[in-house]
């Protein structure tokens, strides 16, 4: 007897393996419903019952699913004894139960016989659950794991029948449908006779009985009442007062820092509130505060008064991590809003233990207990349909519901609202009149609430794109639950409503408008700027004055003063005048401005990072220009040697926090970060958030990837989008684009605009990526920024984590933190500090030589030769092919021209460097429009270059203060206009006070205005270049030291490797692959000056393993061969794929065997000579430690060399495949070796050369190499196209052939094909951007036959005698071929005397081999024509 049921319930357990006896967890049982059949599929009985409420009700989510109401219920339902009875009865004919997905239902069967005390042997019979036996036949693909998804129901019975269920989740149609897929099933020989121990005779018995496909029983449904009256009952007291008389605010804003789930701008928020004339608005932005401080500041700004909150995840609690399928994480949303600066602080430290402790899944969390913990000065809102009061309601419940209403009523009390939203859902009526029933109950008043997600109707589509960018979806995908769904919002009302809008749809609710306006009363507005807050600094008792007149700052001011004079007395050699009024003018202003803590917090660093052997750079930005900055520590630069002006640094007019950038070297900048955390704790020390936002090119390819629209198709559209926003793109006239942006941009935005013009497909993409350009898409850490606070750093500011770091991160970004009063530091980690550094160790290391960089000459001979030449790759700042041409033109012999190109070469003064250089050398005169000025601008040659320069010339011309003047550079930089004019107007007549001409006064500050927003700031290019210098030093002196540190730091890199190794080739230095003897882990040199590959370069090769064989070779010498590596390595670290891995890289290369082929040479067991070399070396060891024997000898017995076999070395081309899969370059040659000549007399340009197209416009490009990678396909027409690499010696390059091209040239390409390739540089046809359009291609082989015409010798008439052209003539002979024979016979005695003639008697063929004989033939000169 087969016992077919189903149930229908009050929704689903929290835990779907809780024992039966938690019946808090376990769902009510609404419906069942049973068929009991033969063994054949006979029907003997069907019952189906609806079961009376006892102590619960039904909820609606529920309700929608099975349709049956807890009215209908109480109405039609029987009492669930007597069905548990009745069920109990059935079992006892009963051999085997079935059902889809029936364990769910054993268990609610289960529990409700548990919760009546009813005895049942359900557990005890055989089950089969068609779920499961239907899985393979179904054959759904599942993401996961590789198998395949359980079916539903319906799909089961489509796959079986071809059609779907009727009236589904409805217990008796259920069961009728089960049991036709499960008689189905045994019918088609899916369910197998042995399931339930019968054997095959019972399938052909089945078979004969039930012919043909089995039908349904045909049950009718029980007829439900799915409508509840869902109208809203206004359980609140009425009055008569008109609704037109109270204010409307929208407190349930969301801003797009609820990241790509909302899309207005905060301005955009309150600016629409501000139109609306509201008295206040809210934020309640999702899982973040990272709006806050902009919008609080904004809208004070606005006169509107701001209320500020937070969505978060509320959770049975939050430090829980660990959940499973059956028992997974439930989490509610909550509303909180701040009532004041303390509720923002308490609010703000929720947020953030959400992400330090709660963090989970993607969002942060808080349970009761924390919401308990700071629950003061805050307001609890309902919320929406996510929040735990109306999920409760739509999914276990009213009772349920209410004791969670209960709960928080009790701890918040008045500060706890009802929020009604009126969004057209369905769902919202249900939970709305529950919600006023309780309102009414327990008198908790209500307000109206207009959630935001954007901020005009039409909006909703775009919003609906934002969210399918965040879930990955196609926008075309329906909306919904289950497989093929996806999430959206199921109604168009989430955007901002004005007072009329909302009164409309409150009118029923009057008091609900006063108790809005209650909560804004019981707000106050606060600021969140403040000073800056600096960590304690711990100072010398010494200097701690017990005086009632005596405060903190006064002891910081004192120390520092301490250490400023001490640092002066090693910095200079006598301390004079000059250096006491710059540092008591320095210190005065510092003291003024009160913040001396910050000098003495940043010489720590500085100072500590030293001590630890970090690198510090000599400075950065205008913290150079300080005295005190360079006496104590901080900098590395005199200001005074190189007049840099403090005042550019600190304005002592102006109070303001200094701001000190510090470079570390990039290994040590985490030594310095973790010194901050032990001083400071991690709890005030922090990483600053950054936010990525949408541009529009971004935002047209995330938008056509939402609408489907073909990958080609949306590459086109956004590489036609300029420098410009689309907004301006289409706002502006072409003519207005034309005039406002370069010609460039201009020409692509007009192109962009006339393509969508033609096509709807693209106008839909552009107009929705106009609305989304500026939305924030995701976050990010600042790469340098460090806040440091006095306390915990939850006092202050909100924070969240990253798995990206370990420190804890800002919710506050760059833009605020100081304003919020927090310190930020800049400690930036720059890579060529980590090269020097090296350098100097390995110059010690090497040649014995303990070099101080920080003092080397800065006039050095070589040096400044180097510069000269125009020899600076691989240097810091100067090694631009642009800024090479100019040193070779400039020739500088001073530092200071180095300081002055390093200013002047960058967009806008790049224009005065060709007259930098004439002024220079003499072509051209300098002139100064006043005598006074040549002071300031004689080390330029009369050219304004630095913003100190206008500083200086601003205080002497026209009597500015050191303030004024800093001002002034500050007006011109950010071009202020009408502080400038105020400005011009006081330099014009200070300069006539002066005695100075008005007209030159006029063309100075002319000059200075077309000039000085591209002016530099002297500090910081003195600094650069300092470290500049030091880099052209090492190279200059120590090259084979430099160039192996350079190689080290770039070993990630293979495109800078392979360019700083043609360097080294260019300077004469030689780079040896690895080898076991003399590598190290990183580049190093060797005995005879030449750089050796790092083993840690080679793939595989780990540190430890490296460490490990550096640490064999120190103790026991060289070693020998590979069984002197495996006798005395440790096999654990240097195992067999570490040491296949060096043979391949030509590690083992020096051994005797330098065949790298014997060492997988693989014998007849499939073992290669590795590994017995290792099983050797294993032996070796086991031997050495073996004991002693019995009567204390040691054994004699030998472990014996295997031998090596003898086989060829891998062909060259195969060998050179293998060392690059393993080092990633070639090294030991190159596939092109054998076509150097091909290459020499054909190729006009280098892959690398590619990578500025614009340089190459309309240019035949005729290159050379190997292919390395072929891919052919169809595109969606059925049109095959291809993509392939080819490499050559510089770099490699993907192209792509489509149509015509690809039939013409597919027979050529094939991977490991070395051809010659002609192109040219072309603006494509659809969109202007240039591309490579390939000409032809051959196969290298066939150049010199192909694209050589002839050869001509060049001769020296003196060298021809008889031996020279018997010599000549048998090379000759030796190669007859089409080729012409050109002669150059020349005089070496007689200048300009030569004749050339074409060879009647001999034609020849141009080959490799030719070349090859003809260079053998002395004083013979050669050129392919």
């Amino acid at each position: 007897m087969f016992l077919i049921f189903d149930t229908e319930t009050t929704g689903l357990p929290k835990n779907f393996r809780a024992p039966i006896s938690d019946l808090e967890n376990w769902p009510r049982m609404v419906q069942i419903a049973w068929q009991l059949h033969d063994e054949f599929g006979s029907l003997i009985e069907s019952k189906n019952y609806i079961i009376k409420p006892d102590g619960y009700d039904i909820p609606y989510n529920s309700e929608k699913i099975h349709g049956i109401s807890t009215n209908y219920a109480n109405r039609f339902g029987k009492d669930i004894i007597l069905i548990l009875d009745d069920f109990k009865r059935v079992l006892s004919s009963t051999e085997i139960i079935v059902g889809h997905n029936i364990q769910f239902d054993i268990n609610i069967l289960l529990s409700e016989f548990f919760r009546y005390n009813v005895d049942n042997k359900l557990l005890f019979f055989t089950k089969i659950d068609t779920k499961s036996v239907g899985t393979n036949y179904c054959a759904i693909p599942s993401v996961k794991y590789g198998k395949y998804k359980w079916p539903t129901l319906n799909e089961l019975y489509t796959k079986l029948f071809n059609s779907d269920i009727d009236n589904a989740h409805d217990a008796s149609i259920d069961v009728d449908a089960t049991s036709r897929c499960f008689f189905e099933m045994i019918r088609l020989g899916v369910i197998k006779p042995g399931l339930f121990n019968k054997d095959t005779e019972y399938t052909k018995k089945f078979n004969s009985i039930n012919k043909s496909q089995i039908s349904l029983i045909g049950v009718k449904s029980i007829k439900k009442n799915i409508a509840v009256d869902s109208d809203e009952v206004n359980n609140i007291k009425k009055n008569n007062s008109n609704i037109k008389s109270f204010d409307f605010s929208n407190l349930r804003c969301h801003s797009t820092f609820s990241i790509l789930e909302a899309k207005p701008s905060i301005e955009n928020l309150i600016d629409k509130a501000v139109s609306f004339k509201m008295k206040a608005i809210g934020l309640t932005d999702r899982f973040n505060m990272s709006g806050a401080f902009h919008f609080i500041n904004y809208a004070i700004k606005k006169n509107i008064k701001p209320i500020l909150g937070c969505e978060l995840y509320i959770t049975e609690d939050h430090k829980k991590k660990k959940y499973t399928k059956d028992d997974p994480d439930r989490r509610y949303l909550i509303v909180i809003l701040a009532k004041n600066l303390n509720g923002f602080k308490n609010l703000s430290k929720l947020c953030s233990y959400g992400y330090i402790d709660g963090y989970y899944s993607g969002v942060p969390r808080i349970d009761k207990d924390l919401l308990l913990q700071y629950k003061d000065d805050l307001i609890i809102t309902t919320g929406n349909l996510e929040a735990e009061i109306p999920y409760t309601i739509l999914n276990f419940g009213k009772i349920k519901a209410e004791k969670i209403f209960q709960w928080y009523n009790k701890h918040f009390g008045n500060d706890f609202y009802i929020e009604i939203n009126r969004n057209n859902i369905d769902e919202e009526k249900i939970v709305n009149e529950i919600l006023l029933s309780f309102s009414d109950k327990y008198n908790v008043k209500c307000f109206p609430s207009n959630i935001i997600y954007y901020l005009d109707k039409d909006d909703f589509n775009s919003h609906d794109i934002l969210l399918c960018i965040k879930n990955a979806e196609l926008k075309k995908t329906n909306i919904g639950l289950g497989r093929q769904n996806r999430f959206g919002l199921t109604s168009n009302e989430f955007y901002f409503k004005n007072k009329e809008e909302v009164t409309k749809l409150f009118n029923d609710l009057p008091l609900s408008f006063e108790s809005l306006n209650e909560i804004i009363d019981k707000i106050s507005t606060y600021s969140l700027k403040k000073d800056v807050l600096l960590p304690m600094f711990e100072i010398p008792s010494s200097f701690k004055i017990n005086t009632k007149n005596f405060d903190e700052k006064d002891g910081e001011n004192l120390y520092l003063k301490h250490l400023a004079y001490k640092g002066a007395k090693k910095r200079y050699n006598k301390i004079d005048d000059k250096i006491i009024d710059r540092l008591n003018y320095e210190l005065l202003t510092i003291k003024n401005i009160g913040y001396p803590g910050y000098f003495l917090i940043v010489q720590d660093f500085t100072n500590e990072a030293r001590r630890l052997g970090v690198s510090v750079g000599p400075g950065r930005g205008s913290a150079a220009g300080s005295v005190v900055a360079y006496c104590i520590g901080i900098t590395n630069v005199d200001p005074i040697k190189y007049n840099l002006l403090f005042e550019r640094f600190l304005n002592p007019d102006r109070i303001s926090l200094p701001d000190i950038d510090i470079d570390f070297d990039d290994e040590g900048r985490s030594k310095i970060i973790d010194f901050v955390l032990r001083k400071y704790g991690y709890n005030q020390v922090a990483q600053i958030i950054t936010f990525g936002r949408m541009g529009g090119k971004s935002s047209i390819r995330d938008v056509s990837r939402v609408l489907d629209l073909p990958l080609y198709e949306a590459d086109k559209l956004a590489k036609l989008v300029p420098n410009i926003s689309l907004k301006n793109i289409f706002k502006l006239t072409n003519k207005e684009l034309t005039t406002q942006f370069s010609s460039d941009d201009s020409k692509l935005a007009n192109q962009l605009k006339s393509l969508i013009n033609d096509n709807s497909k693209y106008k839909m993409v552009i107009d929705e990526s106009i609305k989304l350009e500026g939305s924030i898409r995701n976050s990010g850490i600042h790469a340098c920024g460090i806040i440091i606070t006095p306390d915990n750093i939850l006092n202050h500011i909100p924070v969240s984590t990253t798995k990206d770091s370990s420190l804890l991160v800002t919710q506050f970004d760059n833009s605020v933190v100081e304003n919020a009063g927090l310190l930020k530091m800049d400690f930036l980690g720059l890579k060529t500090l980590s090269i020097i550094k090296d350098c100097i160790l390995l110059i010690k290391k090497n040649k014995n030589i303990i070099l101080d960089i920080d003092n080397i000459p800065l006039n050095d001979e070589k040096t400044l030769k180097l510069y000269q030449k125009g020899n600076t790759n691989a240097t810091f700042q100067f090694e631009s092919p642009g800024m090479q041409k100019h040193l070779r033109s400039l020739k500088p012999d001073k530092f200071d021209d180095l300081i002055a190109m390093n200013a002047l070469y960058r967009p806008g003064p790049l224009e005065y460097i060709p007259n930098f250089i004439s002024r220079k050398h003499g072509r051209e005169e300098i002139k100064y429009d006043l005598d006074g000025m040549e002071e300031f601008l004689s080390e330029t040659y009369g050219i304004t270059v630095y913003q100190e320069q206008v500083m200086l010339l601003s205080q002497k011309l026209a009597n500015f203060s050191k303030g004024e003047a800093d001002t002034l550079r500050k007006a011109m930089g950010k071009k202020d206009l009408s502080l400038l004019e105020t400005m011009k107007t006081n330099f014009i007549n200070g300069c006539k006070k002066n005695g100075h001409d008005q007209i030159i006064s006029k063309k100075i500050w002319k000059d200075w205005e077309s000039f000085a927003a591209y002016a530099f700031n002297k500090s910081h290019s003195t600094c650069y270049s300092v470290i500049a210098f030091q880099t052209a030093y090492l190279k200059a002196n120590y090259p084979a030291e430099y160039m192996a540190c350079v190689l080290t730091h770039n070993m990630n890199d293979l495109k800078k490797i392979t360019f700083f190794m043609e360097e080294c080739k260019r300077i004469g230095l030689s780079v040896l692959g690895p080898d076991i003897n003399e590598s190290f882990y990183t580049f190093d040199v060797n005995k005879q000056g030449k750089i050796r590959f790092g083993l840690g370069a080679v793939k595989g090769v780990g540190e430890n393993a490296v460490e490990n064989i550096i640490q064999s070779r120190e103790s026991n010498g060289n070693f020998k061969n590979i069984f002197s590596i495996t006798k005395s390595v440790n096999h654990r670290i240097v195992n067999k794929r570490t040491l296949e891995n060096l043979a391949l890289a030509g590690a083992f290369d020096n051994f005797y065997n330098k065949k790298r082929s014997v060492y997988f040479f693989e014998d007849e067991k499939g073992v290669n000579f590795i590994s017995k070399a290792i099983n050797f070396g294993v032996l070796y060891k086991e031997n050495l430690n073996a004991p002693p024997d019995l009567f204390g000898g040691s054994s004699d017995f030998k472990i014996i060399e295997p031998d090596y076999p003898k086989i060829d070395e891998w062909d060259r081309l195969d060998l050179l495949a293998r060392e690059k899969e393993v080092i990633g370059m070639y090294i030991s040659g190159h596939p092109l070796d054998d076509y150097k000549l091909e290459i020499k007399y054909n190729c006009n340009h280098n892959i690398i050369d590619f990578d500025d197209l614009n340089l190459l416009n309309n240019k035949i490009l005729n290159f050379a190499g190997v292919i390395t990678s072929l891919e052919e396909k169809v595109d969606k027409k059925g049109n095959p196209y291809c993509i392939f690499s080819i490499e050559d010696y510089t770099d490699s390059k993907e192209f792509l052939l489509f149509r015509n091209d690809y039939t013409k040239f597919i027979k050529f390409l094939l991977e490991g094909a070395f051809l010659f390739v002609s192109a040219r540089v072309q603006k494509r046809s659809w969109d202007n951007n240039l591309e490579i359009k390939i000409l032809s291609i051959n196969q290298l082989s066939n150049v010199f036959e192909k694209m050589t015409n002839s050869i001509t010798l060049r001769i020296d008439l003196n060298d021809i005698d008889n031996i020279f052209v018997n010599k000549l003539i048998k090379v000759l002979v030796n190669h007859k071929g089409k080729h012409k024979l050109k002669l150059n016979v020349f005089d070496s005695d007689e200048i300009n005397n030569s004749l050339d003639f074409i060879s009647r008697s001999y034609r020849v063929k141009i080959s490799k081999e030719f070349i090859n004989q003809l260079s053998q033939i002395i004083n013979v000169e050669y050129k392919l024509n």
